[in-house]
């Protein structure tokens, strides 16, 4: 049986501008369940991996849309918590490649309010992985609160983190900031090739890689849309093609990829602690396994992963 994994961040409410469906004068939006952290909780419960949320969710109408998403696909939710902030929203509208163009309303939602307390109260017992990152991570007041949770974690579960850059809502120096505290307590980082264009423009990704080896973390894992992925276990590089597919969107493509990697090193028994004992032919396979699983996201509209059967 599969060990459980632990994910802590926030949901957002994803609505897409609908132009079929806007008339004169008005604009229709269509909503979808969203937040990197809430998209990987759900692929990882669909893949077949036991999944523990720890949120906050409002109760508003919005996140009774996360809790049906979230509880329909497998995840426990019994560590969230019941939050009497309003959800958090952002609008977006798709670009020629189906890449989501974001405007966010975040300003005192219920994602990013967590204290040391709420986090104490939930703690990560008996999961082998504990996943983050980012608004939630980003964000005071409740950032530095999930770093102590992280803290905590990492003596016996592998700490995975994806920054998932927002420049709108919080400056890339900000996550430039914290990054070295991220990686010392990392064991796998997770970036796309967008993230660092925000944090280290015109920088090589080997140098990229590098400078989160020194902080602290062995693997990381640059994720390059159409081009595939970059990992480098310990400064040894690989490189995973991408899988073809007629792409609907890219949304929730990212936290998909993460998902179907933690996924498959679950499976492998390669998760708990340090990954001592993994190679890099591992991880590799688990990287075109996570390749399948992000390709199956982009080939269905809005945050929408596979079910294991179809993989």
């Amino acid at each position: 049986m599969r060990s459980p994994v632990t994910v802590i961040g926030e949901c957002v409410a994803d609505a897409f501008t609908d132009a079929a469906g806007s008339g004169p004068g008005e604009l229709a939006l269509r909503v979808h369940p969203g937040g990197g952290p809430a998209n990987t909780a759900v692929a990882l419960a669909r893949l077949g991996t036991p999944t523990r949320f720890r949120g906050r969710l409002s109760g508003d109408v919005f996140g009774r849309l996360f809790r049906s998403q979230l509880e329909g696909s497998g995840v426990d939710l019994t560590g969230c918590v019941a939050a009497p902030e309003p959800s958090t929203l952002a609008v977006a509208e798709l670009d020629a490649e189906g890449r989501a163009v974001y405007s966010f309303h975040a300003e005192g939602t219920a994602d990013f309010q967590w204290t040391a307390a709420e986090l104490a109260a939930r703690p990560a017992d008996g999961s082998v992985c504990v996943h983050t990152g980012s608004l939630a991570l980003a964000r005071d007041p409740g950032g530095p609160a999930i770093e102590e949770f992280l803290a905590a974690a990492a003596a016996t579960a592998t700490v995975s983190v994806d920054p998932n850059v927002r420049p709108l809502l919080v400056d890339p120096a900000r996550y430039r900031e914290r990054l070295p505290r991220w990686c010392e307590l990392a064991d796998l980082l997770r970036l796309s090739s967008d993230d660092l264009d925000h944090l280290y423009p015109g920088r090589p990704l080997e140098e990229v890689c590098d400078r989160f080896h020194a902080a602290g973390t062995p693997l990381v894992v640059i994720t390059l849309g159409a081009d595939g992925a970059l990992a480098s276990l310990d400064g040894t590089r690989i490189t995973v093609p991408a899988v073809p597919v007629t792409v609907v969107d890219t949304v929730g493509a990212g936290d998909a990829f993460t998902a179907g990697l933690l996924h498959h090193l679950g499976g492998r028994g390669l998760l708990g602690g340090r990954p001592a004992g993994l190679t890099v032919d591992e991880t590799a396979a688990a990287c075109r396994f996570a390749a399948r699983v992000a390709a199956l996201t982009c080939a269905v509209p809005g945050p929408n992963p596979p079910w294991a059967d179809r993989l």
